[in-house]
């Protein structure tokens, strides 16, 4: 990856974990990147279902299958350039909240879908 340490995206509470996402999500992910001209702080990448629980996720969150993303964010401006690189890659599940943006490419969920937190 160009812009990403694999590291950024470990549950907190399984060092290395960051290894089990998927391929295809982290160099879609880096091409966002590329294209959005912008840092990406990654809040959340792979998850164990421990750390899961513990934050309320859900229970097939796509975050236990190394598909899915959020991506730190609190302002208009920055939250378009980041939703329209992602869109313009190949992202089609969104959800949006005050601080970030979850983004997936989980293959078994609804596609095309955008929900707020």
């Amino acid at each position: 990856m160009k812009y990403f340490d694999i590291s950024e995206f470990d549950s907190p509470d399984e060092v290395g974990s960051g290894s089990r996402m998927q391929p295809s999500t982290l160099q879609m992910l880096d091409n966002a990147r590329e294209i959005a001209g912008i840092p990406f702080k990654i809040n959340s990448g792979f998850r164990t279902k421990s750390h899961n629980a513990y934050i309320g996720g859900a229970k097939l969150s796509s975050h236990l299958y190394g598909y899915a993303v959020d991506i730190h964010c609190t302002d208009s401006r920055r939250r378009a350039i980041i939703l329209n690189a992602l869109r313009e890659v190949g992202f089609t599940r969104f959800g949006v909240a005050d601080t970030f943006i979850h983004t997936d490419n989980d293959p078994d969920k609804d596609q095309n879908v955008l929900w707020l937190y």
